[in-house]
């Protein structure tokens, strides 16, 4: 596997105004703090965050999942970057308050 972890953060923008998505710019201002906390770490080289298309969670974003484990996480907002980031990535514990989950009675 390349990454250790992979972080995917949905920034796509819906041609409807009014529809609730993700949102490139509140996408992008997620995948700028990962990719500094991921700098200032040092590890470029075993941890990478980028932009994605719709993650199909649209009315629960701002969403992004870490691979490998498949972890899925909304409503993200740039004040839950670092609690992500210490818990989930340096640590490998999940952030349970943002993490989503796809039982049958959710999808």
């Amino acid at each position: 596997m390349k990454y250790k972890k992979h972080i995917f953060i949905c920034t796509n923008q819906k041609a409807n105004p009014e529809a609730k998505c993700c949102g490139e710019t509140h996408g992008m201002e997620l995948v700028n703090a990962f990719k500094k906390l991921i700098s200032d770490a040092g590890l470029n080289v075993d941890i990478r965050a980028q932009k994605a298309g719709c993650l199909d969670v649209c009315s629960l974003g701002p969403a992004m999942v870490v691979y490998p484990d498949g972890v899925f996480y909304g409503k993200v907002g740039l004040s839950d970057v670092q609690e992500i980031f210490n818990e989930h990535i340096l640590n490998d514990r999940p952030v349970d308050r943002l993490r989503l989950s796809f039982d049958k009675k959710n999808t």
